[in-house]
């Protein structure tokens, strides 16, 4: 009951704060039919999320996608889905949202990915969801790999959905 209600308001929190800029391209959504096809399995999410939090704390590095060297957001989503499900996603953030399905915050699990616009530009920051309102990314020099909430601020203002990796 709590997660819904929470949902609820998270999902109206986030209709509320509209991209100031319009994306590059608007993806459309899959539908439950098609995203309940293709997506990861459970398993391999999981796996996700654990190698996700093995990394928490790392050093952030600008451009950085190695273990001892730190991580940039797309480095590290990188690392952590080539590492726990074999899966190898190259590029940018913006490059990851080009290769990913979009799909609704109620079809959101633990595993999948969070997009934000914290640049001006649409797709600029990524991280791993990780379930209960939470993601884990590659913050900045200061703070490293962390755990944020969703409904943070800051957050929450340049949230611009949840994708998922296809296997």
């Amino acid at each position: 009951m709590v997660h819904r209600r929470g949902l609820l308001i998270f999902s109206s929190v986030l209709l509320s704060f509209g991209c100031s800029t319009p994306p590059k391209y608007q993806p459309t959504l899959a539908s439950p039919e098609a995203v309940s096809s293709s997506p990861l399995t459970a398993s391999k999410k999981q796996d996700v999320v654990i190698q996700a939090i093995a990394m928490l704390d790392r050093r952030y590095t600008y451009g950085g996608k190695k273990l001892h060297t730190g991580f940039d957001c797309s480095g590290l989503v990188s690392f952590v889905y080539k590492e726990s499900a074999g899966i190898p996603i190259k590029g940018s953030a913006y490059d990851i949202a080009s290769v990913t399905q979009p799909i609704h915050a109620e079809q959101a699990s633990p595993g999948d990915l969070v997009f934000f616009n914290t640049l001006g530009s649409p797709f600029s920051h990524v991280g791993i969801y990780i379930g209960s309102g939470k993601f884990i990314h590659a913050a900045n020099e200061k703070t490293g790999v962390k755990v944020e909430r969703l409904n943070s601020p800051y957050w929450a203002q340049r949230f611009q959905g949840f994708r998922t990796v296809l296997a």
